[in-house]
């Protein structure tokens, strides 16, 4: 497999174009492009090779294009040839700027097809019909960057990064739910929810995005994305449960909690956040939204679009903002709303200790210290 060639074969896409004339008939300094137009690859509906056995040799094949046109192409082409025909003119068929056949026009053609002969190959032919089919495009495919890895290697990186992910996101939510009974509970609801919506942006769901491919640098954006909602939910749980055994009621403590434990999510996911950005801005395409932002600050290094590391910036940054929806937003409102159900207003549902344990301990440390 030669990266190389199917790049270049990709972005050959065969601008077509039907001119009257020859080269013969071309003047010192004119070119093609001096040759009035008839028909563009615009004006082709599908190309395909055939092929047919040759006048006087039954035998051997000829291979040609054969091209169906569009309405547009068919009266055009009909109009050139019953121009040419009555002067037994030319037709030259140029693939960008090169000729690659001469025809003299006999008769009008208005069924809406033509054919494209040049001494081809069926490999040759084949290929030119396909550019040609990818040539209707105005435009031209320009390669900004491209790598690549072992097919093996690939999948087996991948599969061993996704079950491992899925190792870890299990062993999380048994730590979590062990560790803070209802808000870890609440903590991987939240968890799952912003894995998903991370998929979502991925495949393009949401109508903001663009779907690409997530490549392993992506899955290590999304693992770390849930690290940072885990470290959110650990901040969260740990002060909720100060609270409650500093005596305060599960409402108050709960609200106590999330304002507390507030900054220091935000500060750790604005950080990831602008990390993120910066990913993205230098390894990026150029002309997406963080390169167009962080042009002044990176123009001196030139353009640099590695996908990979564009992928993780992507993946990390759309994660840890699902993470300040589910992980702040949504778990507090989960939490609040639980909260007001009796079944759910023991303090040992927290991690917290129960009013009379408090008071136990409390009452032990004051015979402690009387007795001193």
């Amino acid at each position: 497999f030669d990266p190389e060639a199917a790049v270049k074969e990709l972005g050959a896409t065969a601008l077509l174009t039907f001119r009257e004339g020859s080269e013969k008939s071309l003047s010192n300094g004119q070119t093609y492009e001096d040759l009035p137009l008839i028909i563009s690859g615009s004006d082709v509906e599908k190309a395909s090779a055939v092929y047919q056995l040759k006048s006087g040799n039954s035998k051997e094949y000829e291979y040609m294009v054969s091209l169906k046109l569009k309405d547009s192409g068919k009266e055009k082409f009909a109009e050139a040839t019953k121009k040419l025909a009555s002067s037994k003119g030319y037709i030259s068929t140029y693939m960008d700027d090169k000729c690659i056949s001469t025809a003299t026009v006999k008769e009008e053609i208005s069924g809406g097809e033509a054919t494209i002969s040049g001494n081809f190959t069926a490999d040759e032919a084949k290929a030119l019909a396909d550019q040609i089919n990818g040539g209707a495009l105005p435009f031209k495919l320009e390669t900004s960057s491209f790598s690549t890895i072992s097919p093996t290697l690939g999948t087996g990186a991948r599969d061993a990064m996704a079950i491992a992910g899925v190792i870890a996101f299990v062993l999380i939510m048994i730590f979590m739910i062990a560790l803070y009974r209802l808000p870890g509970v609440v903590a991987v609801i939240g968890l799952i929810g912003q894995v998903a919506g991370t998929f979502c942006a991925i495949t393009g769901f949401f109508p903001f995005s663009n779907s690409f491919t997530l490549t392993i640098p992506g899955i290590a954006g999304i693992i770390l994305a849930v690290g940072m909602g885990v470290d959110a939910n650990v901040i969260t749980g740990e002060r909720i449960k100060e609270e409650i055994n500093s005596g305060k009621t599960i409402d108050t403590a709960i609200a106590t909690g999330y304002k507390r434990a507030f900054s220091a999510v935000f500060d750790g996911n604005i950080t990831m956040i602008i990390v993120a950005i910066i990913l993205m801005g230098a390894f990026g395409t150029p002309d997406s939204l963080a390169s167009t932002i962080l042009k002044p600050v990176f123009f001196m290094f030139g353009a640099s679009t590695e996908g990979t590391i564009y992928s993780f910036g992507y993946t990390l940054m759309v994660g840890v903002i699902l993470n300040f929806l589910f992980g702040i937003l949504a778990t507090r409102l989960m939490t609040m709303s639980l909260s007001r159900f009796k079944i759910f207003r023991n303090p040992a549902l927290y991690g917290g200790k129960s009013a009379k344990k408090r008071a136990a301990e409390k009452a032990a440390a004051t015979e402690g210290g009387a007795s001193k």
